[in-house]
């Protein structure tokens, strides 16, 4: 459907939303669940956000379901920092806190700043782009080690590899930024 769809077929869409959707939700409300409880941003916005967003994309030619969650979790990943950035901005104390637990366990804290987490891996994927893109696809995506390594081109273990290493230098990075 959507190879269908990146050809130019408005219709398949109908039917890949319903598909797509449940599944974007379900990331989504993975993520949400374990920020803390004033958190604003419900994860039924951040998937329509997110969906719009791809939807919207004209030259995309979609590879397979591993490629449209990559750019999904590209998608999500900017709403997340935007609504933070923004919550930042109007609180002035304190970013929106996202748990890393299942994904990234950077630290033994169960939260840490998703603003500090997006300008950790800016600095990272100037330093190496593919660990930082690996970090995207898993946490930001919710792809498994073997669906990463489809979308990226590279073994399982390189997979395995890169993102224990993103893990310790984020988890350096945001300690070092926090001033700990």
């Amino acid at each position: 459907m959507l190879l269908e769809w990146s050809s130019g077929n408005r219709l398949v869409l109908d039917q890949l939303m319903p598909i797509v959707y449940d599944e974007l939700h379900r990331i989504a409300k993975r993520y949400l669940r374990r920020e803390p409880t004033d958190h604003t941003l419900q994860a039924t916005a951040l998937v329509n956000e997110a969906f719009l967003r791809l939807i919207d994309q004209k030259s995309v030619n979609w590879q397979n379901r591993g490629h449209f969650f990559a750019l999904a979790a590209q998608a999500m990943r900017r709403i997340m920092v935007d609504h933070a950035r923004k919550r930042l901005a109007e609180k002035r104390s304190g970013g929106l806190k996202l748990s890393l637990n299942e994904a990234i366990d950077l630290s033994d804290e169960k939260a840490v700043d998703v603003v500090a987490l997006d300008d950790a891996l800016g600095s990272l994927a100037a330093f190496d782009p593919q660990q930082s893109r690996i970090v995207e696809l898993r946490f930001f995506g919710g792809l498994s080690i073997k669906d990463t390594a489809a979308v990226i081109g590279i073994s399982p273990a390189t997979v395995k590899r890169d993102w224990t290493l993103a893990k310790a230098w984020l988890h350096r990075e945001i300690k070092k930024d926090a001033g700990v």
